[in-house]
């Protein structure tokens, strides 16, 4: 049995979700999550960011570009891919990527931008949005 990587992040968007249909009809929304930790190195706090690709499919893509938008945050969780693709010059590029299978939306409503939907729905595993605070770590 081949298993795979799971994977969960939290953190804000830094980038818009961008989302297409395939040929088949399938939504697939994409965007870039920034996950910061504090650190303490010689005496000094400083700030360590990671960037994520995240990528997801059919009615979670849909929900994913109506109510997330650049700096919001988010939880994701999901499965790593590594994948590659030949880009415009002929060299192979690799990527790693975030499929995700389930995304909470974890800002405050009140934290909204003007025009954003009410409120998010239900994103996947049955749970609703919520707050960073009630995490479980």
């Amino acid at each position: 049995m081949v298993g795979h990587i799971r994977i969960i992040v939290i953190g804000n968007l830094g980038t818009d979700p961008e989302m297409r249909y395939s040929a088949d009809g399938i939504a697939r929304t994409t965007f870039r999550l920034a996950s910061t930790r504090n650190t303490t190195a010689a005496g000094e706090r400083q700030q360590q960011t990671e960037w994520f690709t995240v990528v997801a499919f059919r009615q979670l893509a849909e929900q994913v570009n109506q109510y997330l938008a650049k700096g919001r945050r988010a939880y994701v969780e999901g499965r790593l891919q590594s994948r590659s693709f030949d880009g415009n010059d002929g060299k192979t590029r690799f990527v790693n990527e975030i499929v995700a299978d389930r995304v909470l939306f974890l800002d405050r409503l009140g934290d909204r931008p003007a025009g954003q939907a009410e409120a998010p729905p239900d994103t996947g595993g049955g749970a609703p949005p919520v707050d960073a605070e009630d995490l479980p770590f």
